[in-house]
Parts: C-alpha cells; sequence; structure tokens
C-alpha cells in the first residue's frame, strides 16, 4: 500500500467525519431546541422513550451525541436515570441509520448532494436555508469521503500480510478487541462501521469475521459517553454504565450465537453479494433485537448500574436524614391545618443535625492534635450533609410558615429556623478547624505541646455544651444558666490561651505560620461558644412558649 493510498485513506477518514457533523450541526440548528424539549418532557413510557432516542439519533446521524445528551439531563436532574434507559436503546437502534445509509450505495450522487448544499449555504441568505443547506452538503461530504477509503483500501485485497491479518479476526476476541479500539479511538461507531463496510466491498473481509468487529464497535462508541460524564453527578456516570453494559451485555448474546448457529449465513442471504448491506442489516439486527431483549428488564440495568456505582454513604445518610421534606410529605401534612405533626418531625430533624455538628466539631479537633488529613476530609463530607439538611430545613420551614400562619406554635417554629442557622455556623467553624490541617501538613507546621493540650481541652468543653444541648431536660432556665456557664468558660479560657500564645511567641516555641494559624484556631472556638449559647436560648424560648 502506497503511501498515496494512505494518505487517500486519511482524507477520506477526515472527509467522513467533517460530513458527519455537518449533518449533526445543520440538523441541531435547523430543528432548534426541539429535540431537547422533547427528551425534558419525556414520559415514563418506555416504548414511547425508545421511538424518541431512535428518531433522535437518527437524524442527528450519532448515538454518541443523544447520548452524551442524556448524561448531561441526567446531570441537571431534568431526567430520571429509568429515562435515560429507554433512551439510549432508542439511540442504539437509530445510529444504525447511518449503515443502511451507505449500504443503499448513493455514491454517485454524493458530488451533487455536496454541490447543491454548499450552493444553498452560500448563494440562500435565508438562515433556515443556511442550515438545510449543511444537512445536504454535510451527507454530500460523507459519502464522497466513503467512496475515498473504498478506492484507498481497495489495493490491500493484493497484500498478503493485510488480508492474514484480516483472517485473524474469525478469534471472536480479537475482532472485539479491535472493533472497540478503533472505535473508541474514533469516537465514532457509525464512522467505523462505515469503514467496516469500505473492507467488506472490497472482500478484504467476510461477513463471518466481521460481525465480532461490528461487535466490538457497539462497545467503543460509549467511551464518548464516558468522558462526558467525567466531573458530572452519581447518575449521570450511571447513565454511561447502562450504555456500556446494554452493548457488552448485546456483543455477548450474539457472539454465542454467532458460534453457535448459522445467523451470519442467514443475514448474508437476505443480500447476497452486497458485503455493505450484510454489515448494516448484522448492525440493525444487533440493535433492535437487544433492545427487544432488555426493554422488559430496562428497570434492571438502572439497579445493575447502581450496584456497581452505589450512592456514597454519605449520599444514602443524607437522603435517609431529609426523607420528611419531600414535597408528599409536606403536602400531606400541611392540609392538616395545625403544627403539631410536622413540629415533632421538625425538632427530630434538628436534633440530628446538631448531632452531626458536634461529630464534626470533635473529628475536626482530632485532626488539628493528630494531623489526620484523612478525618479532615471525612469532616468535609459531613459538613455538605449539615448544608444539604439547613437547605432543605429551611425551605420545609418556609413552607410552613407560609401555609400556617395562624399556628399556636409559629413562634417555636420561627426559633427552630434561628437554631438550624446557628448550627450550620457551627459547622462552618469546625470544618475551618479541620481545614487547617492541610495547611499544616503542606508547611510542616506542628503545634508545641502546650498548645495541643489546649486543643485537647477546646474539645473537651465543646463536646461538654454540646451534648447538653442534646439531652436538655428540666427546668429551661436551669439549663440554660448552665450554657451561658459554659460559653462564659469558653469566652475564659480563648483569652487565656491568647495570652499563652503570645508568650509562647516570645519564647520562640512556634514558627511564624503556626502563631497565625492558632490564632485563627481560638476565634473559631470562641464563635461556636456563641453559636452554642445562640441555641440554647431559642430552645428555651421554645420550651416556655
Amino acid at each position: 500500500m502506497s503511501i498515496t493510498n494512505i494518505l487517500s485513506l486519511l482524507g477520506g477518514l477526515a472527509l467522513f467525519l467533517y460530513g458527519m457533523q455537518m449533518m449533526s450541526n445543520g440538523l441541531e440548528a435547523a430543528a432548534g431546541n426541539k429535540m431537547k424539549q422533547i427528551l425534558e418532557r419525556l414520559t415514563s413510557n418506555r416504548f414511547l422513550a425508545v421511538a424518541v432516542g431512535a428518531l433522535i439519533t437518527a437524524i442527528i446521524q450519532s448515538s454518541s451525541a443523544t447520548t452524551v445528551m442524556v448524561v448531561g439531563f441526567v446531570n441537571s436532574g431534568m431526567m430520571t436515570l429509568q429515562q435515560a434507559v429507554w433512551i439510549i436503546m432508542g439511540a442504539n437502534i437509530g445510529t444504525t441509520i447511518t449503515g443502511q445509509l451507505i449500504a443503499l450505495d448513493v455514491g454517485m450522487m454524493a458530488p451533487l448532494f455536496a454541490f447543491v448544499g454548499v450552493a444553498m449555504v452560500v448563494f440562500l441568505k435565508a438562515p433556515k436555508a443556511h442550515h438545510f443547506g449543511e444537512i445536504v452538503a454535510g451527507l454530500g461530504v460523507l459519502f464522497i469521503g466513503m467512496e475515498m477509503m473504498s478506492d484507498a483500501m481497495s489495493p490491500l485485497r493484493e497484500v498478503p500480510q493485510f488480508v492474514d491479518l484480516m483472517t485473524k479476526f474469525s478469534n471472536p476476541v480479537i475482532g472485539i478487541l479491535v472493533g472497540t479500539v478503533f472505535t473508541a479511538v474514533i469516537q465514532s461507531s457509525s464512522a467505523s462501521v462505515g469503514i467496516l463496510q469500505s473492507l467488506a466491498s472490497n472482500g478484504l473481509i467476510g461477513l463471518g469475521d466481521a460481525v465480532f468487529v461490528l461487535f466490538g464497535q457497539n462497545i467503543g462508541t460509549c467511551i464518548t459517553a464516558v468522558l462526558a460524564s467525567i466531573g458530572t453527578s452519581r447518575n449521570a456516570k450511571r447513565t454511561t454504565l447502562i450504555h456500556l453494559s446494554f452493548n457488552i451485555i448485546g456483543t455477548t448474546i450474539f457472539t454465542i450465537v454467532c458460534l453457535l448457529f448459522p445467523l451470519t449465513d442467514l443475514v448474508e442471504s437476505f443480500t447476497p453479494g452486497n458485503a455493505p448491506a450484510q454489515i448494516a442489516n448484522m448492525h440493525t439486527l444487533f440493535n433492535v433485537v437487544t433492545t427487544l431483549l432488555l426493554l422488559p428488564f430496562g428497570q434492571y440495568l438502572a439497579v445493575l448500574a447502581k450496584k456497581i456505582l452505589p450512592d456514597s454513604k454519605q449520599k444514602v445518610h443524607q437522603e435517609e436524614l431529609l426523607a420528611f421534606t419531600n414535597d408528599e410529605f409536606m403536602k400531606n401534612n400541611l392540609q392538616l391545618g395545625f403544627s403539631a405533626v410536622y413540629l415533632q418531625q421538625l425538632s427530630e430533624e434538628i436534633s440530628k443535625m446538631l448531632r452531626l455538628a458536634k461529630d464534626n466539631v470533635e473529628l475536626c479537633f482530632s485532626a488539628v492534635i493528630h494531623k489526620d488529613l484523612e478525618a479532615a476530609v471525612k469532616a468535609d463530607e459531613t459538613e455538605e450533609t449539615i448544608d444539604l439538611m439547613n437547605k432543605e430545613l429551611g425551605r420545609y420551614i418556609s413552607k410552613i410558615l407560609i401555609h400556617d400562619k395562624t399556628g399556636n406554635d409559629i413562634e417555636s417554629i420561627e426559633e427552630y429556623f434561628r437554631i438550624i442557622g446557628n448550627i450550620e455556623r457551627i459547622g462552618d467553624h469546625a470544618v475551618n478547624i479541620g481545614g487547617y490541617v492541610h495547611v499544616m501538613d503542606k508547611n510542616e507546621i506542628t503545634f508545641s505541646e502546650g498548645a495541643q493540650e489546649e486543643l485537647r481541652k477546646m474539645q473537651d468543653i465543646c463536646e461538654v455544651a454540646l451534648n447538653f444541648l442534646l439531652n436538655m431536660g428540666g427546668e429551661p432556665t436551669e439549663w440554660l444558666s448552665k450554657i451561658a456557664a459554659l460559653e462564659q468558660q469558653i469566652d475564659d479560657m480563648t483569652e487565656t490561651y491568647r495570652e499563652n500564645h503570645i508568650e509562647r511567641m516570645k519564647q520562640g516555641l512556634c514558627s511564624e505560620q503556626g502563631c497565625i494559624l492558632f490564632s485563627e484556631l481560638l476565634t473559631d472556638f470562641e464563635r461556636m461558644g456563641d453559636h452554642i449559647l445562640n441555641i440554647a436560648q431559642a430552645y428555651a424560648k421554645i420550651a416556655m412558649a
């Protein structure tokens, strides 16, 4: 194979891909946001969803584009994981349209399509005409590229080494791997299937060997969605797993069938002598049959994706903590017209939030004392839950106040609103303290033994005060005075430790950066005491209401 053939092959591939992109861009521009609107408004009807996925993919000529779009919708919460299953199934059917178009052998008309399309873009001023011109020109460029690839590969029939390589694809595993890797590299199953059709049309590979490469190409096309899911939500990543598992299951089934039964002979008999059509028909058969087989089990694909990529324990914990704030719960309880039911729920959830904050305070002090980076990271995760609870409980309280303005417990509910704000601030100061560990590790800062002992005492008094809040009982004025005394003790400790800190600085027992960190830590400690007192005062008002 000469350098000219190689350049022609690369040029043909470039034109093929560019033609596909032109068609896709033109179709998306012509349709505006209609495709996205269809997907966004999709109902849970699986048959409709499969049809929509197939139609959109057939139009834009790219299952990867459809899947990437679906990943985006799932990531933004506009589409559920279950809806995504059906769309992906449809997308796999729709992507076979390119192979069928190639099999129709309309290459001789390609230059005419390209000319008409370009003429529309150049000579017509209407934006819509430009978009449709792109579609027509893209189709023409696509087929010109296909013809170039076919002509470039024609001499390979005379190369014994290449023919020998093609015969190795009779090994299913090698064929699947080659199809997967090549499609993953060029990120287009339509293009890789087109190249396979060119090889077959030149007699370089028979259908019996080509099918395994074809099955691998269906797996390789998932790479685009995998790349698109990087940095997205867990559900968005699960969407790509569903796409991948669909094609892996289909490949497994069809590989076994082709090895045990004469399926390739049957497909070959439909269009004898027309190798591109045979590959196109097998591609369509693969995706249609796999969809029909998996359609009744679509929900299990979603379950499988969740098993492979489960929620973090933190996420599950968040969902459990906030179960009662969902709209259905609120709808049922707000219609009751009195606050007794949701007041109890609110009190219990706030206690959970306060317990999380207490645990984080202890964890963050411990992280600083022991320079434990892992503990600091864990504290950040818990803080996410505290922030989420603050947001959701705040939303819940706001709805109560809007719908039930005459309840006897409205003043108590307002105090609960103040309490969750103060708990959230305690959580913030705790993670501030935990965050100093990263600075200490980076700059090799170590606190003196005296400073570490003071840190332990800070941790102890915070634990006592927060435990007191969680186990209040009896006369409100009594426990409020005890909390106030603890808060005053925190203030006194802060003042004493500042003076001790200054003395250590004079003696050169701590570095300049260590001094700054300890001073900031004392500020966080003192402010946590203030918020603890604010919470106690709010609870006292509730108890005396």
